[in-house]
């Protein structure tokens, strides 16, 4: 769902003077890392969809530590993108660093084949482990976090909560009765904006953290077909709070008709109150509406009872070593500087941060967005969990259109959770997994 500015950026003849330079040992030598030249160039491949502004402002303090040059190529996004990383490393003509999505994405391109172990390095001694678990891969963690994370849970609008005397939820009930009192104000509770279908998953998505709190396995028996959605209670509770937000008419009337940026507009100006989203939203919200930006809370999905409190977490784009570079030992110089707190400072000194960094003991600016502040507490505190598709390859390709349908009534819960079970052995069986 990471939606990001386009650049271009060409590759310089320099890498090849570089690749020269480098040349004499062979790839079994560089698998075990090399020494690295003075004046060399390491090339990096990022999607032409990635907004590179802080990427590069890394990239040039980097230089200045070192006589080592880092430049970009840039590839489409999508499955054309997909398909040219697959193919540059079938062929041997891939990057020496490598961007890509972590989770279930990263797992179809065999990193133990194609990437570095970073396990034992140092520097990932400061990854947090959900992070790790989302760039791993047979034991071996292969990459790092390339942007902060987001989180899905609940935006909400300060001012309608001080306006109203509201406090903030911490229970499944709590944010019902916190409903039906925006509801009795004449606002809208919950605002929907199913007209983008990909928003109707947000309530179903962001619960994981309170499905692994009950069921630490989850994830790893939904993935081996040892557990469905519809026969295990806490993952079909997730379904059922999408179902209670319909029964009980806290959204807006037009919530099949209304898109993404008008719900936007919506929580804003405060006619709506909450936004159950992913938080790369705040950044969207500070271009078209920087006045209302100290209005915009958030908080996580609340489970059902107050002792179980934590964030569910959408892991960012990783970076990550070609295996077979013949630069492996300056491409961890780079990753090691771009992981530290240097590196972060030079990151945010271009780029507001719409969530905290996948790192522990890195400071935030002062200045970052409210929301962003309500969601350090769970990093800190070590309360919460990657979203279920960056601890599975399993993610059903429907989902959308059956949240959309258990969100405007047409199917129950239950029926939502067993048509996504069939969703998901189907995709499941495609994969090649075990025990489908």
């Amino acid at each position: 769902m990471n939606k990001r500015k386009k650049f271009v950026s060409l590759l310089l003849s320099g890498a090849l003077v570089a690749g020269v330079l480098a040349g004499c040992s062979n790839k079994e030598e560089a698998s075990g890392g090399t020494k690295s030249d003075e004046g060399e160039t390491i090339t990096f491949l990022i999607d032409n969809q990635t907004q590179l502004a802080g990427i590069e402002a890394v990239i040039d303090g980097f230089e200045e530590k070192n006589n080592i040059k880092v430049e970009i190529e840039t590839r489409p996004g999508g499955v054309e993108g997909d398909n040219i990383i697959k193919t540059r490393l079938a062929t041997g003509d891939m990057t020496d660093l490598v961007w890509n999505n972590s989770g279930s994405q990263l797992q179809a391109l065999n990193p133990e084949q194609n990437f570095v172990d970073l396990t034992s390095e140092p520097f990932m001694d400061t990854i947090i482990d959900g992070y790790k678990e989302a760039v791993s891969g047979n034991g071996k963690v292969f990459g790092i976090p390339g942007t902060p994370t987001n989180a899905g849970g609940w935006l909400y609008n300060k001012k309608v909560y001080e306006e109203l005397g509201l406090t903030v939820p911490t229970t499944w009930d709590e944010l019902m009765a916190n409903n039906e009192k925006i509801k009795e104000a004449g606002k809208t509770a919950v605002i929907g904006t199913f007209k983008d279908t990909w928003t109707s998953q947000v309530i179903y998505l962001a619960d994981n953290y309170n499905v692994l709190a009950e069921n630490p396995t989850f994830a790893e028996d939904f993935t081996g077909n040892k557990a469905k959605i519809a026969t295990t209670p806490a993952a079909l509770r997730s379904f059922e709070k999408l179902e209670e937000v319909f029964a009980n008419g806290y959204m807006n009337e037009d919530f099949l008709a209304t898109g993404y940026d008008a719900g936007l507009k919506m929580l804003a100006d405060g006619t709506g109150a909450h936004y159950p989203m992913i938080t790369f939203a705040l950044a969207n919200i500070a271009a078209n509406y920087p006045d209302q930006m100290q209005d915009i809370g958030f908080f996580p999905q609340p489970s059902d009872s107050a002792d179980v409190n934590g964030l569910t977490v959408w892991m960012p784009a990783g970076i990550f070593i070609n295996k077979n570079s013949e630069k492996i030992d300056s491409a961890k110089k780079f990753l090691e500087f771009y992981v530290s707190q240097e590196g972060i400072d030079l990151y945010t000194s271009v780029v507001k941060p719409d969530g905290p960094f996948a790192i522990e003991g890195v400071a935030l600016p002062e200045d970052v967005y409210p929301a962003v502040k309500d969601m350090i507490q769970y990093f800190e505190n070590g309360n919460n969990a990657p979203a279920l598709e960056f601890l599975s390859p399993v993610k059903g390709p429907n989902l959308e259109q059956i949240t959309t349908q258990v969100g405007s009534g047409i199917s129950t819960a239950k029926e939502g959770a067993e048509l996504y079970d069939k969703d998901v052995e189907k995709q499941a069986k495609q994969l090649g997994l075990e025990g489908w």
